[in-house]
């Protein structure tokens, strides 16, 4: 399916400042750039950093004096997921798990897994079928967590949105992947373009580890899950940062969109899906 996506975001800078921003959408074995830009007016140099913590492609430039700055990166995306079956499936071991999943079963910055062993051994540890309890975790974030804009800062973890009850994306995604790795399932942060997003924004998911496959999990339930352009991954949001601003240098406005570029798109979504879910590769 192509996505045609846009993102426009200005800052004023202040004094001499490097930006290191991450909207890119990223370029996979089966998520495929046909086309893109990456505009800044008035012009600098741009470069593109190599990935070194989770997959995402870094754009530094630096600002050397005091002006607006407006970036614009649009881009169109030919992407595509596989449905995996879960019938029937039982956890892995922690022993048969490759190397470079083993990161994510740890605690990091923001999803502190260590905090909630026992809330989510006592909530979904009694669940056998792996792919059913991070379905069980994510019905419950929806149920139990407000979606509440403004809500949270960029110091809200996992921990701290169990306990206040609301957030954004970010918090729902933290949450879900400090969940499963107390119940010793890998997962990572997935941050996207989002189709029939409203209102349109960037968007926050998590992906969970599941018998050799990585498989999106949406605990905000506010777009269909085919309907993402993946623009990074990492342990959570300190590694998938939209920006990163050494200097002086204060971001003013926004706009991001998401639209398709062909027809034929069929929405999936939670509850249409038993068994099954979804791979973006």
């Amino acid at each position: 399916m192509k996505f045609n996506v846009f993102t426009e975001m200005e800052y004023q800078v202040r004094s001499a400042s490097t930006l290191i921003l991450n909207i890119n959408a990223l370029r996979t074995q089966h998520q495929t750039v046909l086309s893109e830009e990456f505009i800044i007016d008035p012009y600098v140099k741009t470069e593109e950093l190599p990935s070194i913590a989770g997959d995402n492609r870094l754009i530094r430039f630096e600002v050397p004096d005091f002006r607006k700055i407006k970036v614009t990166y649009k881009a169109t995306v030919d992407n595509c997921y596989k449905l995996v079956n879960y019938e029937g499936e039982y956890e892995t071991p922690v022993a048969q798990f490759d190397h470079t999943i083993i990161p994510y079963l740890y605690p990091s910055r923001y999803c502190q897994s260590d905090k909630l062993y026992r809330l989510a051994h006592n909530m979904f540890g009694h669940i056998v079928n792996p792919f059913t309890k991070v379905i069980a975790l994510t019905d419950w974030i929806y149920r139990n967590v407000e979606y509440l804009s403004g809500s949270t800062n960029s110091e809200t973890s996992a921990f701290d949105t169990v306990t206040e009850q609301q957030g954004v994306c970010r918090d729902f995604a933290h949450l879900g992947i400090a969940l499963c790795r107390a119940l010793t399932i890998p997962a990572r942060y997935f941050t996207g373009y989002a189709y029939q997003l409203t209102p349109p924004d960037f968007h926050a998911c998590f992906e969970a580890y599941l018998n050799g496959e990585w498989i999106l999990f949406d605990a905000t339930k506010l777009m269909p899950l085919n309907g993402m352009v993946k623009i990074a991954t990492g342990r959570d949001a300190a590694d998938t940062a939209i920006a990163n601003i050494f200097g002086e240098a204060d971001f003013t406005s926004m706009v991001v969109s998401c639209e398709l570029a062909d027809e034929g798109f069929e929405p999936l979504l939670y509850g249409h899906l038993d068994y099954t879910g979804i791979s973006y590769l």
